[in-house]
């Protein structure tokens, strides 16, 4: 009997300590985030795995320890599959006796594992009802996370204004609240999406008020976010040297603390995409050599090659195998994590270096596979790439006139419609540089050999030409000038110049009208004026930068010889 009265106090006492640990365990997690310090907490989670493995939700602390891991995994701990066994403990039944407190922490909680497991739909209504709760229900942290968590999930969607709107109170709720670390965590995806609006100087600033915040800490995720970030904004400017030297500093500082993360990945895709865009202009240069008087031809050996030009085609090949073992890299990784969109970033990227090397149907293949990872997934960002990816094998397979006639036909009608649901497909997202690649195969498209739709290829490059903002110098434009070009031989100067004058401009506005002549005069005038920027802007009385974004605009100038420009 006497044994039997002292069991409830065992189990009381046992209770009891359960209740310390946990506490305990609540503030020490706690404080290490707010310090960002992930070594520590690191250490703390695995130490103190005995007492949140064994987590039962009639704990009293259950939701906020489990909201915990979550912050947690968001910083690199472990994977998002960690909370997958605590959630499943909360059946229905024990749902409903939650707390009205402790059922929104649950419901934050798994709306990060579905924004993490890709499934954004339900990772916004999770927070939609938190967020739509009775004010005096949501304490201010817990608003903060959720506001963080929606503007992340509308940003993997391309819904760039509803995710600032988001990121912004989150910011301000952090700000509000002191969080200082936290506060630069979420600059940093408030700088990104500034970024996305043409804003960036004001990125670049938020970016580096933010690490001069964390700069102390050992948060390797948000230091390799900072960079990575940098790397794609001096990318979008034409500036791919410095671009890498940025992604290569990313990936140091992820490989130091977490060597499988996805964002390694993701920054292994751009550094791999950046080296692409170099042997693209490395090509040029071969071409262009290749295409001298005396010069070998395009079938020749390398290692015949005048000019140095075996020189370029080594460092062009070295380019390119460098960008496929670090997309293979990232593939690893994703896979790993079971990430399928950054699998499917990995397949397009693949798939257009394929198709520079001329392998149209491998490169066709790699968008099917991305295009249905991204359906599956209901990603329509990863879907457009993809149907932008097959446009141009499309379009290649007519311009390599594979096939009889009848193949040509059905190769020209496939890329109609494919250019024609990316560029549905990107107007339902606010990624206007997503918008105006979609323009621009769209516009391919219509002026490839088969159609010769001059009109609507000219509708579709007016389009987006007003999408790219000014100073932007990277591959867009690269794309934009081939269709301008392409439009321009076909329809003739002098047809444009007729029509003008008679007063035919058809839907332009005179800004229009006023762009379009100075692509068709400053490249004359830069011709006659010994290729001199200086000169043309002198003898124009116009800046040197307008003639610059002209020159490239209409493929004149690359960005190698853009930046070689600037002191003539």
């Amino acid at each position: 009997m006497a044994r039997a009265r002292s069991r409830p106090k065992r189990i009381a006492l046992w209770n009891r300590r359960q209740m310390t640990s946990a506490s305990q365990l609540i503030r020490s997690l706690n404080h290490a985030l707010n310090q960002r310090r992930v070594a520590l907490g690191t250490a703390i989670l695995d130490r103190a795995e005995g007492t949140w493995a064994k987590l039962v939700p009639a704990h009293p602390n259950a939701t906020e320890l489990l909201l915990l891991l979550a912050q947690w995994v968001d910083v690199g701990y472990r994977d998002y599959h960690l909370l997958d066994s605590h959630l499943s403990k909360f059946v229905p039944h024990i749902r409903r006796s939650l707390h009205l407190d402790n059922y929104l922490r649950l419901r934050v909680v798994e709306g990060f594992r579905s924004l993490y497991a890709e499934d954004v739909g339900a990772a916004l209504d999770s927070f939609d009802f938190v967020l739509k709760a009775e004010p005096d229900a949501i304490d201010e942290s817990l608003a903060t996370l959720a506001h963080f968590w929606k503007g992340r999930a509308h940003r993997k969607k391309g819904e760039y204004e509803m995710a600032l709107k988001s990121i912004t109170q989150a910011r301000e709720l952090a700000e509000k609240s002191r969080h200082e670390m936290f506060t630069a965590v979420i600059r940093i995806h408030e700088g990104w999406l500034f970024f996305q609006k043409g804003l960036r100087k004001e990125a670049l600033r938020l970016l580096t008020q933010a690490e001069s915040t964390l700069k102390d800490t050992d948060d390797c995720l948000a230091l390799g976010n900072i960079e990575s970030a940098r790397g794609r904004i001096v990318r979008r400017f034409g500036e791919y040297a410095k671009a890498l030297e940025h992604f290569d500093r990313a990936i140091a500082i992820y490989s130091s603390g977490m060597p499988a993360h996805r964002n390694l990945a993701r920054t292994l895709v751009n550094a791999a995409y950046v080296k692409r865009l170099l042997a693209l202009q490395l090509r040029k240069r071969i071409d262009s050599r290749v295409r001298k008087p005396g010069a070998a031809r395009p079938g020749n050996s390398p290692s015949h090659a005048p000019n140095g030009a075996a020189s370029l085609q080594a460092r062009y090949q070295e380019l390119w195998q460098e960008a496929i073992l670090q997309l293979g890299r990232a593939r690893e990784i994703y896979t790993l994590r079971g990430n399928a969109s950054g699998l499917g970033a990995v397949i397009v990227n693949s798939g257009y270096l394929h198709l520079d090397r001329g392998d149209i149907d491998r490169a066709a293949g790699e968008a099917m596979e991305a295009h249905r990872i991204g359906l599956e997934k209901d990603d329509p960002i990863l879907m457009a790439r993809a149907l932008i990816l097959q446009t141009s094998t499309e379009n290649a397979k007519i311009e390599e006139q594979l096939g009889e006639d009848v193949d040509i036909a059905l190769h020209a009608n496939q890329a109609k419609q494919l250019s024609h649901d990316a560029l549905a497909l990107a107007k339902h997202t606010q990624n206007r540089r997503l918008l105006a690649a979609a323009y621009i195969a769209r516009g391919t498209t219509a002026a490839n050999d088969f159609f010769q739709e001059w009109d609507l290829a000219k509708r579709c490059a007016r389009e987006a030409t007003e999408l790219i903002s000014v100073g932007e110098s990277d591959h867009l434009l690269d794309d934009l000038a081939a269709l301008k070009s392409r439009i321009m031989q076909a329809s003739g100067i002098n047809d444009t110049l007729r029509g003008w004058s008679e007063g035919l401009v058809g839907e332009k506005t005179f800004q229009q009208v006023t762009e379009e002549f100075a692509e068709i005069v400053i490249p004359k005038v830069w011709l006659r004026e010994d290729r001199k920027v200086s000169r043309v802007a002198e003898c124009l009385s116009i800046s040197p930068k307008k003639v610059r974004r002209i020159l490239r605009s209409t493929g004149y100038l690359d960005s190698e010889t853009n930046s070689g420009e600037r002191g003539t």
